[in-house]
């Protein structure tokens, strides 16, 4: 699984944050960009990988075991135990390697989630992380976050009551759709910088900045792996 904290190299992340200063110096607005490794725990879908392997484990081992043949003159197979008991082992060496393999691949894990859950749990946790930063804690209600979330490769892009009042939704669903766009190319450092000075395009017309005010937030690319 891409880890958030290995995304980005030193150049990259110093390029971010120059993109956050460089938008707030024209809006009073805070941005602060945040990259999640994940926003959800997924175990149910790991246990789905595991069943599905061990069905197969399950299925295998019938097929080929030998087992007792009852036809006269025959000792061919094995006894029942020992048919049972590999049963057993590959069915649960089955699951422990399929759940294993859904945490170390994301691809594997995402194939048995469903999409409205990843959008649930991403939602959640930048509402979350809206607070646990204090983008809502800004003097002017002008915080607005911008949250990648790699496994789910899903983003979220929230504002402040101050945000919503005068600039309204639409707008950040324009942003939030660039920023996807360009994560799906896979150029997720100079994406995420393009987006935060779009933001400041739109967020200097209803909150410029006239003269030099206070930096509320710091300007950082925060890296989550949790």
């Amino acid at each position: 699984m891409q880890r958030a904290s290995s995304l980005f190299n030193t150049e990259q992340k110093q390029q971010i944050e120059a993109a956050v200063a460089e938008a707030e110096s024209r809006t009073t607005s805070e941005i602060v960009p945040i990259v999640g490794t994940v926003s959800g725990r997924y175990e149910r879908p790991q246990d789905m990988v595991g069943l599905w392997l061990a069905g197969v484990a399950a299925v295998l081992v019938w097929l080929m075991f030998p087992r007792d043949d009852d036809t006269l003159g025959s000792w061919e197979g094995s006894a029942v135990y020992v048919g049972l008991a590999v049963m057993v082992v590959s069915i649960s060496a089955a699951f422990i390697i399929g759940v294993l393999a859904a945490n170390r691949f994301a691809w594997l894990c995402r194939l048995f989630t469903p999409g409205d859950q990843m959008r649930e749990q991403v939602l959640v946790r930048a509402r979350e992380l809206f607070f646990d930063n204090r983008v809502h804690h800004t003097s002017g209600a002008t915080g607005l976050l911008i949250y990648v979330s790699l496994f789910e490769r899903r983003a979220v892009i929230l504002g402040d009551k101050q945000i919503m009042g005068k600039l309204g939704q639409e707008p950040l669903d324009q942003l939030c759709q660039q920023l996807t766009e360009g994560l799906h190319e896979g150029d997720f450092a100079a994406t995420i910088e393009s987006v935060i000075r779009n933001a400041g395009d739109q967020l200097a017309i209803p909150f410029p900045r006239t003269e030099p005010g206070i930096n509320e937030l710091e300007n950082t690319l925060v890296l989550i792996d949790e």
